[in-house]
């Protein structure tokens, strides 16, 4: 299967995954830890999407230096 993106796709999606998914998992995790609350299943959730993201954006990289 040859899975691409579109360039304004992928730029978005690298930014996402890179800086703002990260920054919003450390600010949720500060927030929920200072209202004595529990941060583990939210955190554990958003950095998997997070994850899940980065091998999207790894695969599109992949294949389209492949047909460069």
């Amino acid at each position: 299967m040859n899975f691409k993106l579109k360039d304004e796709i992928y730029v978005i999606l690298k930014w996402l995954t890179l800086v703002f998914l990260p920054a919003l998992a450390s600010f949720i995790g500060i927030v929920l830890i200072a209202l004595n609350k529990p941060s583990e299943p939210y955190l554990t959730i958003l950095n998997g999407f997070t994850a899940f993201l980065g091998a999207l954006i790894g695969i599109s990289s992949i294949n389209y230096n492949k047909d460069k």
